[in-house]
């Protein structure tokens, strides 16, 4: 079958997690012809997502994305809306693009990797054929899931109508989970495990005298730097994807930051001591199966939610900013989640299998629901 993915740009886990499932596709016989990236100019398509993604055409259109506020640690909620608003028309030529690419390429099946702009275009014109959407975020549309506390329906109805928005005319939603967790039919959800990199599970860790860390917004570093000024015995290494700088810069003595690069973060995560990030699912999943103790630094509502669930399966502790302090003293009591590795190994039968099922079973009912149907009751 032939292939084509839609993934949002915000972040590294949607290219990881496009990465791998185009090499588990490719194993079992199929192909994916095009790549539809979402992105806004604030972020770009890192070099490693053009040479893993090798034999797969690669285009990006405008889509939805958080603005940082001041600071540049959260993003501002009034800024992103305004700013989303004016560019409405960009985002009418990315859903023509979009549509053009689709019926260009003609392929089996559409893969979307969280992208609301598939979702809406297919809202305002059903495309007719199978669509699966697959995230982490997903699971929070499912009946069993749990939030944090004293988290009020004001802030988390945003959050599921938007996730509902990405997944308009979606046959299933894959939902990526750190656990296991019944499917929930009637919201069309399928639970599997995280999309980990064949390259996290063979490589080898070891217990290292660093700590390592990634932010997603780089107004985060002043503070990494003020903490590591007063320890300066403690040498850290941080990944960042600010645009403007160089692939590896020391910021003061003992405190390293380096552009984002797949291989490098990786051999970092396995060496180190510690882990400290801004709460991103795919890279909280990277540290818990190589056996590293870490501090969730959340900087929105979807990153609070995974942090806690991240804490029930033991992949450390959720923090205001990047206390360190914090991270040191787990690092004395941090033990293992073998468990979740049982089930990270499980993810290719059950995704493929998932996938393939879909797509076999397919019909045009689909385009009859109506967005948001069962989600909400």
């Amino acid at each position: 079958m032939r292939f084509l993915f839609v993934v949002q740009g915000e972040g590294r886990g949607h290219f990881m997690q496009a990465i791998e499932l185009k090499a588990m596709l490719e194993r079992h016989g199929h192909e994916v012809v095009e790549c539809l990236v979402g992105k806004n100019p604030a972020r770009i398509i890192p070099d490693y997502f053009y040479k893993r993604m090798e034999g797969t055409h690669i285009d990006s259109f405008e889509s939805p994305n958080f603005v940082q506020g001041v600071g540049g640690k959260h993003p501002s909620y009034f800024q992103t809306f305004v700013q989303n608003i004016t560019k409405l028309p960009g985002f009418s030529q990315s859903m023509h693009t979009l549509r053009t690419t689709i019926a260009r390429v003609a392929p089996d099946a559409i893969i979307n990797f969280y992208d609301v702009m598939l979702g809406i275009s297919n809202y305002l014109a059903p495309m007719q054929l199978p669509i699966i959407s697959i995230g982490h975020q997903y699971l929070f549309l499912h009946r069993d899931f749990e939030f944090p506390n004293k988290k009020s329906k004001v802030e988390l109805d945003p959050l599921r109508l938007f996730t509902i928005a990405t997944s308009v005319g979606s046959c299933r939603r894959l939902a990526l989970s750190f656990y296991p967790l019944n499917d929930d039919n009637d919201r069309d959800i399928v639970v599997v495990p995280p999309i980990l990199r064949t390259a996290v599970r063979n490589m080898p860790t070891s217990q290292g005298n660093y700590i390592h860390g990634y932010m997603l917004n780089s107004g985060f570093a002043e503070e990494v730097q003020q903490w590591q000024a007063q320890h300066p015995e403690v040498e850290m290494h941080f990944f960042w994807d600010k645009a403007d700088a160089p692939d590896t810069c020391e910021l003061q003595p003992g405190l390293t930051m380096h552009r984002i690069n797949d291989t490098k973060f990786l051999e970092s995560m396995a060496g180190c001591s510690g882990y400290a990030t801004t709460s991103g699912f795919e890279s909280v999943c990277e540290a818990l199966y190589m056996g590293k103790p870490a501090i969730l630094i959340p900087v929105h509502i979807e990153q609070e939610c995974n942090g806690y669930d991240a804490m029930k399966v033991g992949a450390g502790i959720v923090t205001k900013h990047f206390d360190i302090d914090r991270l040191l003293e787990l690092m004395q009591t941090y033990k293992p989640n073998e468990e979740f590795r049982t089930w990270c190994n499980e993810a290719e039968q059950r995704i493929i299998s998932a996938i393939e099922d879909t797509i076999n079973n397919f019909d045009l009912r689909w385009y009859h629901r109506i967005i948001g149907r069962h989600i909400f009751r």
